[in-house]
C-alpha cells in the first residue's frame, strides 16, 4: 500500500501511542474527522491499524498484551474520568476487590478520598496507592508476582475465594463483539473469576479501545457483571447484550 504522508504519520502515532481518538487527530492534522475516519478505515482494510470506536489502535497479538509502560500511558484522560465515575459509585465503608489493570489503579487513585474502605486486591500498585490510607485496611493476595506488579496462581485464587464483599472493580483487556471478557493470561484470568464470583455487585471499567480487541483467554460473558463504565458507546450489538441481561451502561 502506498500511504500518504498523513497516513504515515497517523499510523506512527499509533504505533507510539497504541491507541489515537480521531478527535486528536483532526486537530493535529488541522483536517475533519471525515478524513480521518478515511485514513483510518483506508489502514485497517490493509491490516495496519485496528478501528475502534472513537480511534484506531495499533494492530496487535491475541497472545501477548501490550508493555505495561505503554499500557499506562494510553488512553490517560478516558480513563480519568471513568475511575470518577466509579469512585462516585463506592460508598464510604465499603468492602471490594481490585484486579490489574492501568484503569483499575485509575481508579484506586480516585478511592483515596474514600472512608473506612476494605480493600482485597491481586493488583501491587493499587496496593500500594491505597495503603497510605489510615483508615483503610488493604488484603493483598498471595501468589506469582508479575513485572506489571499484578499478582496471579492459584494461591491468589484461593486467597479471594475467602471473602464476599459488596463491590468488584474489574478491568479487561479486550472485548469481543459477542460479549466475551477476554485476556491475555490464563492465570490472571482465574484470579477474575473468582472476583467476579465472590463480589455482590460487579463494576468493568473499560475504556473504548477495549471493544473488538482481541485476546486469547476467554473469562467470561459481559452478561457476568452489573454496571460497564465506558467513554464510548460500544457496538449496536453489544448495547443489545447488555439490555438484554440488565446490564447498566455508564458513559461517562
Amino acid at each position: 500500500m502506498n500511504l500518504a504522508p498523513r497516513q504515515h504519520d497517523i499510523l506512527n502515532l499509533a504505533r507510539e501511542r497504541g491507541y489515537v481518538s480521531i478527535d486528536e487527530l483532526a486537530q493535529a492534522f488541522a483536517v475533519t474527522p471525515q478524513t480521518i475516519r478515511r485514513d483510518i478505515n483506508q489502514l485497517a482494510e490493509h491490516g495496519l491499524l485496528r478501528r475502534t470506536h472513537g480511534g484506531a489502535a495499533c494492530e496487535a497479538s491475541s497472545i501477548q498484551n501490550t508493555a505495561y509502560g505503554m499500557r499506562a500511558g494510553q488512553m490517560r484522560e478516558e480513563k480519568q474520568r471513568i475511575a470518577e465515575a466509579v469512585a462516585a459509585q463506592i460508598p464510604d465503608h465499603a468492602s471490594l476487590f481490585i484486579n490489574i489493570g492501568t484503569t483499575t489503579e485509575a481508579i484506586a487513585r480516585e478511592l483515596q478520598n474514600h472512608r473506612g474502605l476494605k480493600i482485597i486486591t491481586n493488583n501491587l500498585h493499587v496496593a500500594a496507592q491505597l495503603s497510605a490510607k489510615a483508615d483503610f485496611e488493604v488484603l493483598v493476595a498471595g501468589g506469582t508476582v508479575r513485572s506489571d506488579g499484578g499478582i496471579v496462581g492459584q494461591a491468589a485464587v484461593d486467597f479471594i475465594q475467602q471473602f464476599k464483599v459488596d463491590y468488584a472493580i474489574v478491568g479487561i483487556s479486550g472485548i469481543d463483539e459477542d460479549g466475551s471478557l477476554l485476556d491475555f493470561d490464563y492465570q490472571e484470568v482465574r484470579v477474575s473469576q473468582a472476583i467476579i464470583d465472590n463480589a455482590r455487585q460487579v463494576f468493568l471499567a473499560a475504556d473504548s479501545s477495549k471493544f473488538g480487541r482481541n485476546a486469547v483467554v476467554r473469562l467470561g460473558s459481559i452478561a457476568l457483571v452489573d454496571r460497564v463504565f465506558t467513554d464510548s458507546a460500544p457496538s449496536a450489538a453489544i448495547t443489545r447484550l447488555l439490555h438484554s441481561h440488565k446490564v447498566q451502561l455508564d458513559l461517562v
